[in-house]
């Protein structure tokens, strides 16, 4: 567990949650403006778009061609004209062959379209992501990001893949079959308009409140999410401050939320499914009897009158079809909602004129909240002198993690300033920011790819021996070489398994690729044995030398080894000094040192 986990689990209130304060944060998108992005999406394609469209409609034309066949058989049947059923049947499979073929090449065209248009957007939302500010997914949690990456991805996967086809296909199948029924029939259309009021007026009825219905149950889910998540990590907190039945209060009453939520939008779905399945009724009805009604009167014939009824029989088929996807088409278009909405996320910062002089690092009345009102560090004072070795030590919540967020750049004090040689950290271009302090915690992650891919993260220009010194120099270059295929090694999601303790290595072998000058290292080593741990901090000494390092440090032999400690209690700094100094004074550090090597000294 993280101490930010911590410092952030001590200072929330109980009724305030995760993913409420994520989605203040994470913005979602207005409805004008999915439009927008929709038909730019779907346009950036026309050829494929105008193939698919002339596919289907020859798809469907096809399909008309049955009615009209069979309208004649019953008119000829009816008149005593000779028939030729064979020629009829052969007639009607040629027809029904021919469909069939040009409906495979018309929903393949539709499917190559919509993987095309979903790759276009994972692509934009990936980097969309990976531009959100730091300190806005330190701020938002776990929970909402989580849900618009895997739940929202997913709803609007199965919405572009099967909805935005099948939709297609059933707009340009009514659009043929209402123009087939007027030239069966001016007259025979109108009783099959008596529906559209009802189904019209369901549909919405139902559309108004859907989306926002969608977007309610994905936050509810983002919600229950961040909460999981959240108890799952700080599970160390909870059982040490007795937190278990508050944080069960919390997953129930989420889970109540998105129980909520979900009949809500269900409720929708039991008011305008049967109110549209009613409605299919009706115009079969009303055409056979206004049909017979008409034939009686001599206002159209037995061929127009079979004709209209086939029509508006199979015109129930692709306008369900419709109806049924619109209800998919309100979750997808909540999802990219969703997903666009990450891309409003303003900046956390500008970039200023000052540029630095220098390599020093100082904090000045440096003030900091996660929430407002409640500041978790109260007026720090810093200065790390370059090539200067601190570590910080303190209890777990006492502000460690948020001051090294702080000395890295990942946010900006609330009050005061963090600069380095004299420019504010927060003021510095973001590939700038990184040339010159980085930060690597204790959280890691091996992307799905080859090792050689992993470390490049850092460096795309390193070559092998490059590559290879940053291993040796974290003590990783011998696993490494007993992998099958050595760095061509896949590792990630279906690849290489790679321990927790490895993928610290791998992390602090990008640091040792990246070169900064200034290094914040927040319990880099934790998931490392002790022994182990020991070694590699050695040898990155050797490495690190001449640089400036801020180890927060959770065993003290990494204070021990540092040039200066600074103690961080109650979110200010207690105590600083070397280790022998801060021994002989006998305060915090020295009841902690006692505590942990179990002698004095």
């Amino acid at each position: 567990m993280t101490e930010r986990a911590d410092e952030r689990a001590a200072e929330q209130p109980s009724g305030d949650t995760g993913g409420q304060q994520g989605r203040r944060i994470l913005p979602v998108a207005d409805q004008a403006q999915v439009r927008a992005y929709a038909r730019r999406l779907m346009l950036k394609y026309p050829r494929e778009l105008v193939t698919a469209l002339l596919l289907h409609g020859l798809a469907a034309a096809c399909g008309l061609a049955v009615p009209w066949l069979l309208g004649g058989l019953v008119q000829d049947v009816h008149d005593g004209a000779a028939v030729d059923p064979a020629l009829v049947a052969l007639a009607v499979g040629g027809f029904l062959a021919g469909q069939a073929v040009l409906v495979r090449f018309a929903v393949q065209a539709s499917s190559t379209l919509g993987e095309k248009v979903l790759a276009e957007l994972r692509e934009e939302f990936v980097g969309r992501v990976l531009g959100l500010p730091l300190s806005v997914v330190e701020r938002a949690g776990s929970g909402d990001l989580i849900t618009r990456t895997s739940r929202d991805v997913d709803s609007l996967s199965r919405t572009v893949r099967h909805a935005v086809p099948e939709t297609l296909i059933a707009l340009v199948t009514c659009a043929v079959t209402v123009g087939a029924l007027v030239l069966a029939g001016p007259l025979l259309m109108l009783p099959s308009l008596l529906a559209a009021p009802l189904i019209w007026l369901a549909t919405r009825w139902y559309l108004k409140r859907a989306r926002d219905g969608y977007l309610r149950e994905s936050a509810a889910y983002a919600d229950m999410t961040d909460g999981l998540a959240e108890t799952v990590n700080g599970a160390r907190t909870v059982e040490a401050l007795s937190l278990q039945e508050r944080r069960h209060r919390r997953t129930d009453a989420d889970i109540a939320r998105s129980w909520a939520a979900e009949r809500y939008t269900l409720g929708l779905r039991t008011v305008w499914f049967p109110a549209v399945e009613f409605g299919y009724v009706i115009p079969i009805v009303a055409t056979l009897v206004a049909g017979g009604v008409f034939h009686i009167r001599g206002w159209a014939s037995l061929e127009q009158v079979t004709m209209a009824v086939l029509y508006v029989q199979q015109l129930i088929d692709p306008l369900d079809r419709l109806l049924m996807w619109i209800d998919e088409l309100q979750v997808g278009g909540a999802s990219m909602a969703r997903l666009l909405g990450v891309a409003e996320v303003p900046e956390d910062r500008e970039a200023g004129s000052a540029s630095p002089d220098g390599r020093e690092l100082r904090a000045d009345g440096v003030r900091y909240a996660y929430r407002e009102g409640h500041d978790v560090l109260h007026g720090i004072d810093l200065e790390i002198r370059p090539g200067e070795r601190i570590a910080m030590v303190g209890p777990s919540g006492a502000g460690k993690s948020t001051l090294g967020r702080l000395l890295a750049g990942v946010h900006g004090p609330r009050q005061g300033t963090v600069t380095v040689g004299g420019a504010p950290l927060v003021e510095l271009p973001l590939d700038d920011l990184r040339g010159q302090v980085a930060l690597v915690t204790q959280e890691h992650h091996v992307f799905r790819g080859t090792l050689r891919d992993n470390l490049l993260i850092a460096r795309p220009d390193a070559d092998d021996a490059r590559v290879h010194a940053a291993l040796e120099a974290v003590d990783a270059a011998g696993w490494v070489a007993a992998l099958p295929d050595g760095l061509d090694t896949a590792v990630g999601s279906g690849g290489e398994t790679v321990s927790p303790a490895q993928a610290q290595q791998l992390a602090l072998a990008r640091l040792v690729l990246a070169d900064p000058h200034t290094l914040v290292l927040d319990e880099a080593t934790s998931l490392i044995d002790p022994r182990a741990a020991r070694n590699l901090e050695r040898s990155l000494a050797a490495v690190l030398e001449g640089r400036t390092v801020i180890a927060i440090a959770h065993r003290l032999h990494t204070a021990h080894d540092a040039d200066r400690v600074a103690v961080v209690e109650d979110g200010r700094i207690s105590e600083l000094g070397s280790h022998d100094e801060l021994v002989a004074a006998g305060g915090s550090y020295a009841a902690l040192w006692s505590s942990w090597h179990g002698t004095p000294r």
